[in-house]
């Protein structure tokens, strides 16, 4: 792995991942400044942004040119619908908002920097983060040889900005306009599944974040009264129309409609923040805000009918270790891997029965599963009923428990044996204190 010096004589041509934000508004006036010729690459993957806008702060702050991708099919497609499928999710609460955008952003700047002939890449991630893993991996990935430049690992880099203070400072001597201020500090990413919030006042844990903060979602106390009733028909997992029973059965078939619509509505009733203190691949632990109203809802439908149409074995194999791994993968930055490959060629298989409709009333803050119907033929209402017999003869389940029973006996036997026979709490809870 290669890292370029900041210094002069070392010029070449940069592309610059590029938000527009605070970092690498600052990281592009300094690059200028080392001698580089910069230029800068945005990817569209849902952001609420002003390209036009951020095209000409590039440019008014050096840039040599600005290239854009709407990368929004893709990211859906390709990222947001695998771990949707896979009900991928870290440390049991974080949707990967952040981590799943990032393979298609590395993917779309590499066409650009392959193209336009470019002998670096860099970008604006922090040394301690998650973010310079993932994008870095993605760029060897597809790259072997590319050399990246990382400003925030570089000592003449970090010394001199120690902080946010001192790059607000810089922004200030540059006449750079940035929308992060002293009076808000944090940092965000956003995309079409969700938002981050870090940094800042955010970096104590017992902060409350500022109700002026979240962007995404309506405060659930003050969502409507009136919920939205819909419903969201899965193949093989995949959504592939929602239909707004509230608003006189509207209609969404096209994946990025989908997810906007959802979206929209999600965010309506103030569906999908969580606040968490997560571990960082680096060790580092790391509080973060995050608001994923869209996914959120759609993680709910897909699980709840996978009750109705998944077998228990598959299911359970799946959640032990396909979900989990996944998970991980998404999370270090490892997508342009082969047990990434390994480990998606096996969702199709997993989400072959998963084929239905799933009815959700969304309602201050809250995704609520109202019933869900599907052809697969894996539950038998008759069978499953307390008021018929249905073809289950209840007397087989005495030589169920019998076998079952054998090592519990024997387990039984052998505490008498031991003079342990009997439970006490203690055997459960512990010896008192």
């Amino acid at each position: 792995m290669s890292y370029a010096p900041a210094d002069a004589t070392a010029k070449g041509r940069v592309l610059l991942a590029y938000s527009g934000g605070l970092d690498t508004s600052c990281i592009l006036a300094w690059l200028i400044e080392q001698g580089y010729e910069v230029y800068t690459f945005m990817a569209d993957v849902g952001q609420e942004e002003d390209f036009a806008a951020a095209e000409a702060k590039a440019l008014k702050v050096g840039a040599k040119k600005f290239f854009k991708s709407d990368l929004r099919k893709e990211f859906i497609t390709e990222l947001i619908y695998p771990a949707i499928q896979a009900n991928c999710i870290y440390e049991n609460v974080y949707l990967l908002g952040t981590s799943l955008a990032r393979p298609v952003i590395a993917r779309g700047m590499m066409e650009v920097a392959e193209r336009e002939g470019c002998d670096y890449v860099s970008h604006g991630c922090t040394g301690k983060g998650n973010d310079q893993v993932r994008f870095e991996l993605a760029f060897y990935g597809l790259k072997s040889d590319i050399k990246v430049i990382a400003p925030w690992r570089l000592p003449e880099f970090y010394n001199r900005f120690a902080g946010r203070a001192a790059l607000l400072q810089y922004a200030a001597e540059k006449n750079i306009p940035v929308a992060q201020t002293a009076a808000k500090p944090w940092s965000t990413d956003e995309n079409l599944f969700h938002i981050s919030y870090e940094a800042g006042i955010l970096e104590d844990p017992a902060t409350c974040p500022p109700a002026d903060m979240w962007k995404l979602t309506a405060n659930p106390e003050d969502a409507p009264t009136e919920p939205d009733r819909i419903t969201i028909e899965f193949k093989t997992g995949l959504p592939v129309k929602v239909v707004v029973k509230s608003q006189q059965d509207k209609t969404y078939t096209d994946s990025v409609e989908i997810f906007l619509a959802l979206n929209a509505l999600a965010r309506k009733h103030g569906i999908g923040r969580i606040d968490i203190v997560e571990n960082r691949f680096i060790g580092v632990k790391s509080r973060g805000c995050y608001e994923s109203p869209g996914a959120t809802v759609l993680r709910a439908a897909h699980i709840d009918l996978e009750g109705l149409t998944l077998d228990r074995n598959v299911r359970a194999l799946r959640d032990q270790f396909l979900t989990v791994e996944l998970s991980r993968i998404f999370y270090n930055g490892y997508f342009f891997s082969p047990e990434r490959e390994f480990l998606t060629a096996a969702i199709p298989a997993s989400q072959r029965t998963v084929n239905g409709t799933v009815a959700l009333k969304l309602y201050k803050g809250n995704t609520i599963i109202e019933g869900r119907w599907s052809e697969e033929g894996l539950y038998d209402e008759q069978q499953s009923s307390m008021d018929e017999l249905g073809g289950f003869e209840p007397s087989d389940t005495t030589g169920f428990i019998a076998i079952e029973s054998i090592r519990i006996k024997k387990w039984c036997q052998a505490n008498v044996r031991k003079g342990q026979a009997g439970v006490k709490p203690e055997d459960v809870y512990g010896a008192r204190i």
